[in-house]
């Protein structure tokens, strides 16, 4: 039986099937791109078609302003005209050029300023743009050749090279020929070459007149990028008062500091945006700064704006109400400026006395009423005496403080059980260890205890204090060895009050104070410890440790700011309350009943007649407080001498009234004098200030 042929199988309709299967995968994989371009690029490719290009610009809003606890305006802002240039279109250096001619036409530079900031080289490159081909004259074939040979692979230092080169052929006759209105369009040019795409920046500034306002807007088709607008300046209503504290603002010119540029543009700044630069305006920048306004440019293939659209109007920074009274701070200046003068003037051996500071403290909120500070001075021109604003000296500088620390260590003797309050005598008469100078009180007291030693500032009562605390056994002309934990318990005892470390105020820079080394073989040092003459301390921190004392044991944190308020829309008027500042403690004293109340017994007594405090005796507001001297050196930083010579430093912490206090003060006046016995202006400034104090508070009330 044969084979039956098999059917052969026709491949036409395989292929054919082959063939769709693979088109309607060609066609599956062109569906699936074109989707993800549509989806993904394709505002980007409509405007690639269109030729069209969102721009975001942002324009700058009026700053916050200051004003004190009273509503006394210390810091505004001040309108002025103002010129801006705008680079839209990544303009060519040559219609740059051109349209700061058109400028130049209408509006004067300030040569003062603006004119003498061209330098050689700025004019050699503006004679190159107003004259390419006599410039390409200045370079032979041979030039050319030169470079290309010594520079073959390298076309960024080929043209490096050609451009110095070129420069170095301008002559100064070249130069000569430059005009009057040359000069004034290269400094407008300089000024459009110093801003960034797409952002506004400020050409002029001063001295802008209505009428140059006014021929600009007419002629704004003529010069592209330029526009005018309402800028700003900080008024300073009582001038130097508080200056160094209230800070500084940046410049348009100069921006954002270039140190901390990063941080800055990563919270939207742009370069040019003036900033606070110091102190106040610094720490609270995030409140003046405001929002500003955000349109949204629409630009064509041609690079002109052809629609636009407000994203953010905007508002301006939100106001800081100080817990600074003007009238007292004012007030306190004076009376610093004129007892620093009649001190230095009226004594000998004041030679280095040129500084004094006041803080006064509410002692329960922490608010500061006063911070005043002055220096004497001599003005470089003139060569004669003047007083600068040194207010910031009371937290960037710190002294030797003396004997107003003495409440700090009779609680750290009682603390430390070496101390009974009120029952434990020491005998205080001249003290030596074998290899040291005497060590003594101002007078031999005898047997007495804490409330006599705050009364009449017994040295040798807070030595003696530190020693048992140090577990070592003084005996006269005998060597003495301490436990060196003893410093330590001292040091961290101090503060809980405030002293040798940062107050927390509502400032940048503020300083901790130093403090002395330990050393085993000096054992003294621990007993010049505990009378405030080895560490140092801060007028601030001075204010803190006597309100501590004054509010029976908290450690408040002091503040500048007492509340943030919007821009009212009404002249003179403050606007709603965003934030009210409260209170902050800090830490609490660990005390048992009655360490407190001992001190401030103590503290009164300071105050009264047989104290060291006694000009107060009698005083009306009823003061406590303690006063202070110490032993010091005086460093020059402009002429260090081998030996700095000794000098004195005297302050003075007070509270009142005593039965309930409201003020709290500390006055530092460092480097009084050289001699064995001097003035005394830490006491004349301390009663004149809390006399006035009270009279102002009679005043208003």
């Amino acid at each position: 039986m044969g084979e039956k042929k098999k059917k052969k199988r026709n491949p036409i309709p395989l292929r054919v099937n082959l063939i769709f299967f693979m088109v309607f995968l060609l066609f599956s994989a062109l569906i699936l791109r074109l989707g993800f371009v549509q989806i993904v690029y394709g505002d980007d490719y409509k405007n690639e078609v269109e030729k069209k290009e969102d721009v975001v610009i942002s324009t700058s809003v009026p700053r916050g302003e200051m004003y004190d606890r009273t509503g006394k305006s210390i810091v505004s802002n001040v309108g002025k005209n103002a010129i801006t240039y705008t680079n839209w279109k990544k303009y060519t250096a040559e219609e740059m050029r051109d349209t700061a001619e058109e400028l130049a036409k209408i509006i004067k530079m300030d040569n003062d300023k603006d004119l003498k900031k061209i330098s050689e080289r700025d004019k050699k490159d503006y004679w190159i743009l107003i004259n390419p081909d006599e410039a390409k004259t200045k370079i032979s074939e041979e030039d050319k050749k030169q470079l290309a040979s010594k520079y073959k692979d390298d076309k960024k230092e080929y043209q490096k090279a050609y451009d110095e080169l070129l420069r170095s052929r301008i002559s100064e006759t070249d130069l000569n020929k430059l005009t009057d209105l040359d000069m004034e369009t290269l400094a407008i040019y300089r000024e459009f070459q110093s801003g960034y795409f797409y952002t506004p920046h400020i050409v002029k500034n001063e001295g802008v007149t209505d009428k140059e306002i006014a021929i600009i807007s007419e002629n704004l088709e003529r010069l592209p990028g330029v526009d005018t607008l309402r800028d700003w300046d900080r008024e300073y209503e009582f001038g130097s008062t508080l200056k160094t504290v209230l800070g500084n603002v940046s410049t348009s010119q100069r921006g954002v500091p270039a140190e901390e540029k990063d941080s800055y543009l990563a919270k939207g700044y742009s370069m040019n945006d003036r900033v606070g630069l110091s102190y106040l305006e610094k720490q609270y920048e995030d409140v003046l700064k405001g929002q500003k306004k955000k349109v949204k440019y629409i630009k064509d293939k041609t690079d002109d704006i052809v629609g636009s659209e407000i994203l953010s109007n905007g508002s301006a920074g939100n106001d800081l109400v100080l817990t600074i009274d003007m009238d007292l701070q004012l007030e306190v200046e004076k009376i610093i400026e004129e007892e620093l003068k009649k001190t230095k003037y009226g004594y000998a051996g004041t030679k280095y006395l040129d500084r004094a500071f006041v803080v006064l403290m509410d002692p329960h909120t922490g608010e500061i009423l006063t911070m005043a500070g002055k220096q004497l001075g001599t003005d470089d021109d003139s060569g004669k005496q003047i007083v600068n604003d040194f207010a910031l000296g009371n937290i960037t500088t710190s002294y030797n403080v003396g004997s107003v620390v003495k409440g700090a260590m009779v609680i750290t003797g009682y603390k430390e059980g070496v101390l009974s309050p009120g029952t434990t005598y020491i005998n205080d008469s001249t003290m030596q260890i074998k290899g040291s100078n005497p060590f003594k009180s101002w007078k031999t007291m005898g047997n007495i205890n804490d409330l006599i030693a705050l009364k009449q500032s017994s040295n040798v009562f807070m030595a003696k204090t530190a020693i048992m605390i140090g577990k070592g056994k003084y005996a006269y002309m005998q060597p003495l060895n301490i436990d060196l934990d003893a410093y330590p318990k001292i040091r961290n005892s101090f503060s809980e009050f405030g002293l040798g470390v940062r107050t927390g105020i509502d400032l940048p820079n503020e300083m901790a104070g130093f403090k002395g080394a330990i050393d085993p073989n000096q054992p003294a040092n621990l007993m010049f410890l505990s009378i405030g003459q080895y560490d140092t301390y801060t007028n601030m921190q001075l204010a803190q440790y006597i309100s501590t004392i004054a509010n029976g044991g908290y450690r408040i944190q002091p503040h500048l700011v007492k509340e943030i308020r919007e821009t009212s829309i009404e002249e003179g008027q403050l606007g709603p309350i965003v934030q009210e500042i409260q209170p902050k403690v800090l830490n609490k004293l660990d005390l048992e009943p009655g360490w407190m109340e001992q001190i401030q017994k103590g503290f009164r007594m300071v105050m009264q007649p047989g104290g060291t405090g006694s000009v107060f005796a009698g005083a009306s507001y009823s003061p406590a407080g303690k006063t202070g001297t110490a032993e010091a050196f005086y460093y020059d930083p402009l002429n260090k001498q081998e030996e700095p010579p000794q000098v004195m430093n005297v302050s003075l912490i007070t509270y009142a009234p005593s039965d309930n206090p409201e003020v709290a003060m500390a006055v530092m006046v460092p480097w009084v004098y050289t001699t064995n016995n001097g003035p005394s202006p830490n006491l004349t400034i301390g009663k004149r200030v809390m006399d006035k104090y009270f009279e102002l508070k009679k005043e208003k009330d």
